[in-house]
């Protein structure tokens, strides 16, 4: 249609359908049309700004990756069944939903891929009621008719990246009194850096060289307009919400399509993540076998060879 994209993530419910779609973004960049996929975690000032660090060299040779995604609003067992808990609609349960996100924040922090997993998917309700009050993800059944929910409640796996480092991945919406608990901590040869979004305006940061008698995390407030994304926000000493994040992904797609550059995360990056969601999703099939995350060795397919 010609028409410039913004999808959610994660960018498919399978990784042919997103060789498909990719395909297509590739092809309609070479008529200037762009497209991007909606991991807006990547613009929270907190978490660029972990990145410029990282990619500046203050944690050194990275060995450990530790991503945590936890939510609770999938707690009760009476909670309303919804399309996000049918396979045929949403993919996935909790590794589509959130977990991409803790993937793609790993691979984008670190500049490096993951390349093989080790996994456990758990549905632990596995039915709920058809009709209900929902309210926000959540609600409360009407105690009648009920159905089978169709994809996982968690996922935990471990992983190596292609840089050396291991990482160990949890994402859950059934951890009771965690509202939007996205964790992530780095730990390098120089130093550390550790994130958690419901303290969104904080950056923890270790640096093993600073004096022995003082070492310790420092809290950074990432609230002035040194930090990422913050000069168009708020006076100095405020934070960011939830919502920003978007609106600084739109803005970046905006301009992206005004200089004619391409958008991050591009529907390649998407792809990627939703290998790495496959590979998770073969391995808890197959009693966690180490399962590597399949990826062409060959130039990236066109659109006649993906059926696009």
């Amino acid at each position: 249609a010609g028409k410039h994209v913004l999808c959610e993530k994660p960018l498919a419910n399978s990784v042919p359908e997103a060789e498909r779609m990719a395909a297509a973004a590739r092809d309609a960049r070479t008529r200037g049309v762009l497209a991007m996929c909606g991991f807006s975690y990547r613009r929270t000032p907190a978490l660029a700004l972990a990145r410029q660090l990282v990619a500046e060299g203050f944690t050194g040779e990275i060995r450990h990756v530790r991503a945590q995604y936890l939510q609770d609003w999938l707690s009760d067992p009476d909670a309303p069944l919804t399309w996000r808990l049918d396979a045929t609609r949403a993919g996935s349960g909790t590794l589509g939903d959130i977990a991409a996100h803790s993937v793609d924040t790993a691979q984008w922090l670190t500049g490096s891929r993951v390349t093989d997993v080790s996994a456990v998917l758990r549905t632990f309700v596995t039915d709920r009621p058809v009709g209900g009050e929902h309210v926000g993800l959540g609600g409360r059944g009407d105690g009648g008719e009920r159905g089978p929910v169709t994809v996982d409640d968690a996922a935990a796996f471990t992983a190596s990246f292609d840089g050396g480092a291991l990482g160990v991945f949890e994402a859950t919406r059934l951890a009771t009194g965690r509202r939007n608990a996205n964790r992530i901590e780095i730990d390098g040869e120089l130093g550390s850096i550790a994130f958690d979004y419901e303290r969104s305006n904080e950056l923890e940061v270790y640096d093993a060289r600073d004096d022995a008698r003082t070492q310790g995390f420092r809290r950074v407030q990432v609230t002035e307009p040194v930090h990422p994304y913050m000069a168009a926000w708020w006076p100095a000493g405020h934070g960011i919400g939830y919502e920003h994040g978007f609106t600084h992904q739109v803005v970046d797609l905006v301009q992206a399509i005004a200089d004619g550059t391409d958008p991050s995360p591009t529907f390649d990056d998407a792809l990627d993540v939703q290998r790495v969601l496959d590979a998770v999703a073969v391995s808890a099939a197959d009693r966690s076998a180490r399962t590597p995350v399949a990826r062409p060795d060959v130039a990236r397919p066109t659109n006649e060879e993906v059926g696009a």
